[in-house]
């Protein structure tokens, strides 16, 4: 899953995205609120992980314009301040959850991991649907025929994504930008490759193919 970090301590962001990263997640930074902003537009990402005392624009007028504009990415805020009216202004401007610095890594991740799965309508650490089962802790898929397979950090994230937009045509640049960080293996035919790793641990019929368009995850097959 993909997460951008607004966070203008360097170091921070340093240590925080090298945790998510061993925790499978694709992590973007930005150190101020315009590139925040920016960055929230324009990409999709599962979390936002927002600072609130971000130069060039805080984190809450950031969230402010997000949530006008109709952006509903889940919003973890984090600050350095310990004055609560902070925490209530950002709440009610639509934060998800917030946390103060310092913290602990490990509590980061449960918030995250509990964000994301809240997000996508799920409040077990697994996705079932379609006779499959996702386990996000251990990183494997159970298929209808009861033959669990372990996934690699690549093929986890693509079928994470395939199963929480079932129905959703998916094109190949959408998923190459979702499951991929920075320039690495970016090109179009590696998707096609994991797509066919993916049909055998689980079953051929689930992900289709839609010519010049890209994939489809179906939930109900015929």
């Amino acid at each position: 899953m993909r997460i951008l970090l607004a966070e203008d301590d360097k170091e921070l962001a340093k240590n925080i995205k090298a945790f998510l990263r061993q925790a499978n997640y694709v992590v973007e930074t930005v150190t101020n609120g315009v590139d925040a902003e920016f960055q929230g537009d324009e990409i999709e990402y599962a979390l936002v992980i927002l600072d609130i005392g971000l130069p060039k624009q805080s984190g809450l007028q950031v969230l402010k314009n997000w949530r006008a504009k109709g952006n509903k990415t889940p919003v973890l805020m984090l600050t350095a301040r310990n004055d609560w009216s902070d925490r209530v202004d950002g709440l009610k401007l639509g934060a998800d959850d917030y946390m103060g610095k310092p913290f602990h890594a490990q509590e980061l991740l449960a918030r995250v991991e509990a964000l994301i799965r809240r997000s996508v309508g799920n409040a077990s650490a697994g996705i079932s649907l379609a006779g499959l089962y996702l386990d996000e802790s251990r990183q494997e898929v159970t298929n209808k025929n009861n033959e669990t397979h372990a996934l690699t950090h690549i093929e986890y994230r693509l079928l994470w994504y395939f199963m929480t937009h079932a129905g959703v045509v998916l094109s190949k640049n959408r998923l190459i930008e979702y499951v991929y960080e920075g320039d690495i293996e970016r090109d179009a035919n590696v998707i096609e490759v994991y797509v066919k790793r993916l049909r055998h641990k689980i079953g051929q019929e689930l992900i289709q193919t839609k010519r010049f368009q890209g994939y489809v995850f179906k939930a109900a097959v015929p």
